[in-house]
């Protein structure tokens, strides 16, 4: 599945809540499916500034696409997180650098959140995409 589908199955699974209190529930859920976070991947340098909770990256590069694991103290901030590496995980960096995550808008999430869960999501999409440029200047 390319980066795009993957951007449009979560659009097609949003659409079927009409209350943003079941859409918020569903992204606390997809939270809850993340793979359970090492403790010693618990560093300062996985923070993710900029996030009103704390958020844990752990992105790595296997050489042809990167990998993603994270983490959150707050449910809402997993949540998002978890959607992130859904549409991220297993693309190439080059793939990543370039992607419009085009489904935060179209599932109305930015007009759902405060300005500081807003500022951390946008911290979020900088993060990894700065691991995926790291990895393309990796591959020479």
């Amino acid at each position: 599945m390319t980066l795009n589908e993957k951007q449009i199955e979560l659009i097609d699974e949003f659409s079927i809540f009409d209350d943003w209190m079941d859409k918020y529930q569903y992204i606390i859920d997809l939270g809850n499916e993340l793979t359970p976070f090492d403790e010693a991947k618990r560093t300062k340098d996985r923070i993710i500034e900029g996030c009103q909770s704390q958020v844990w990256l752990d992105a790595s590069f296997d050489g042809n696409v990167m990998h993603f694991e994270a983490d959150s103290d707050a449910i809402i901030t997993k949540g998002i997180i978890a959607m992130l590496i859904r549409v991220l995980d297993n693309e190439k960096p080059e793939e990543i650098a370039k992607c419009d995550f085009h489904f935060i808008n179209e599932i109305g999430l930015y007009e759902h959140l405060s300005p500081t869960r807003s500022n951390g999501l946008a911290s979020m999409v900088k993060k990894m995409k700065m691991a995926a440029l790291m990895a393309v200047g990796q591959k020479g």
